[in-house]
């Protein structure tokens, strides 16, 4: 190495040591306060599974009668690490926290969540359900809770979805992305889902934060429901919390590499066919398939 090497190094450490940009806000990562642990929201995810489907997740419980107290133990230790987290992102969105009572805050944000939990339980067993009767080469229930991705991101996507319903800022979004990277479901947590909802297969499904979904929707992989522009302000950034995704009714199949874009809705009962580019809202009980091409253009092309 050369003899301004010790300057390089010093030169580097002081030019990152500076702001990224004007607009960083305290955000880049070097501000006074704590930030939420990747390792402990995981380690979140996986008491959650555990709770949710005892026995199929954190070890196995052997008896009846030891159900409660493993329960129990697992429940205490969600409610401590979700409040240390929950305070952990107080000041990410706020800059005049009041941080006398953020740590009262956070608690009860942890214990209103965990008293949400047997909803978030029983949507979840309902899309076991879904999956189960939608599909036959699910031989049981506890093949889907084990192998299906669907449930492993419906789980952190109603996790998510609530802890983003109760204000928490940031970690419903990293919750999401846990599930984004081990599955290849991508659900933003602002999306709004019914119950008995099921994927199939689930790789490269993407669910945009502002979508509406019904109950007894089924989607298949490579679904896109998104946005087909964004609404821009005078300085030609995106407008930020507008509706700009789809609403898709009760009892709707959305078959394989479909992009739904738009603020449209799909009426209920209706069925979007694989591969189709749909812009436009369809009414109830319709039934939109790819278009076919027409032949005589094709072969007037080749001069047949």
């Amino acid at each position: 190495m050369g003899t301004n090497s010790n300057g390089d190094i010093e030169e580097a450490i002081r030019l990152l040591s500076i702001p990224a940009n004007n607009t960083d806000n305290g955000n880049s990562g070097h501000h006074e306060y704590l930030l939420p642990s990747i390792e402990k929201l995981k380690e979140i995810v996986e008491l959650l599974r555990s709770i949710i489907f005892p026995g199929y997740f954190g070890g196995p419980v052997l008896r009846r009668q030891s159900l409660h107290h493993f329960l129990g133990v697992r429940i205490e230790k969600l409610y401590g690490l979700l409040a240390e987290q929950i305070l952990s992102v107080q000041h990410f969105d706020e800059e005049n926290s009041n941080s006398a009572d953020d740590e009262e805050k956070a608690a009860e944000i942890a214990q209103l969540f965990i008293g949400i939990l047997p909803e978030i339980r029983k949507k979840l067993w309902t899309d076991v359900k879904a999956i189960y009767d939608g599909d036959p080469a699910a031989k049981n229930y506890g093949e889907i809770i084990f192998c299906y991705p669907s449930i492993r991101a419906m789980l952190n996507y109603r996790a998510a979805h609530t802890l983003l319903s109760f204000g928490v800022p940031l970690i419903p979004r990293i919750i999401a992305e846990m599930a984004h990277s081990e599955t290849g479901i991508d659900i933003h947590p602002g999306a709004h889902i019914g119950d008995y909802f099921s994927i199939d297969h689930g790789t490269g499904v993407v669910i945009g934060e502002t979508c509406i979904i019904g109950s007894h929707v089924r989607l298949y992989q490579g679904v896109t429901l998104g946005a087909k522009k964004f609404a821009l302000d005078d300085e030609g950034n995106p407008v930020k919390n507008v509706p700009r995704h789809p609403i898709i009714e009760d009892n709707v199949v959305i078959y394989s590499n479909a992009n739904i874009l738009g603020r449209i809705t799909i009426g209920k009962n209706s069925v979007i066919g694989g591969n189709v580019w749909q812009t436009i809202s369809v009414p109830p009980n319709s039934k939109v398939l790819q278009q076919k091409a027409v032949e005589s253009s094709f072969t007037d092309g080749l001069g047949i």
